[in-house]
């Protein structure tokens, strides 16, 4: 094996196993000795340490890889385009008023009626990653791909099925109440009501980092590939 790809899935599997064990087993007791502060700022460290050593692994290995099934077409590249800016209206609807996010007022705003992305999916969020890590595995297939994008969908997927035990544990019946009305499986049709502000936040968004990505990894991402 490659030993910068030895890395880049050590630095992967180091950044899921770190997130799990720091974000459930492990939180109660360091939350306790360090205080929920001191905590965030450890999570914070340990996950930034483990980002940029996949980033360094991730930039040592050729950007010319054999793609271990077909992808880098049109279709494929159509496809993930669209999934990334459905990832960029998850992700950009989920930063305020998200009862999963760790602020003052989380349980009152998760007894509240779904809005926005919230209709869509509990955990807009978490989607956002998973959608954005399947865009990528269709439009680039190469096994550094591969790697980081697993990583980043056992995280997104599997990390809010246990948020959910976390939260109803932590936030009893306001969660459960969330539960009921919202679902863990997105529900694409109620997209158009994520609010026509959050989607051209999005949209610009998704410009701006699919115009980005030809100068970052050397690909044209988004509508930029038939353009430039």
């Amino acid at each position: 094996m490659d030993p910068a790809l030895g890395s880049l899935i050590a630095a992967s599997a180091a950044l899921v196993v770190t997130h799990f064990i720091l974000s459930h087993p492990l939180r109660p007791v360091l939350a306790k000795g360090l205080s929920e502060s001191g905590f965030l700022g450890l999570y914070s460290l340990v996950a930034a340490a483990c980002m940029v050593w996949m980033y360094f692994a991730f930039t040592a290995i050729p950007v010319q890889q054999a793609p271990l099934w077909p992808g880098f077409d049109d279709v494929s590249w159509a496809i993930a385009s669209v999934l990334t800016l459905v990832a960029l209206v998850l992700f950009t609807g989920s930063v305020t008023g998200n009862p999963a996010l760790p602020a003052p007022g989380a349980a009152k705003a998760a007894e509240r009626k779904p809005e926005g992305v919230f209709r869509v999916t509990r955990h807009p969020m978490m989607w956002g990653f998973a959608l954005w890590a399947i865009a990528h595995l269709l439009a680039a297939p190469t096994a550094r791909t591969l790697t980081v994008s697993t990583a980043i969908l056992v995280l997104a997927l599997v990390g809010a099925r246990l948020q959910d035990r976390k939260k109803a544990r932590l936030m009893g019946d306001s969660w459960r109440i969330w539960q009921d009305r919202t679902t863990y499986w997105p529900h694409l049709a109620e997209l158009p009501r994520a609010g026509f502000t959050v989607w051209i936040i999005a949209t610009a968004l998704w410009l701006a980092l699919t115009y980005a990505h030809l100068h970052a990894g050397n690909w044209a991402a988004g509508i930029w590939r038939w353009l430039l």
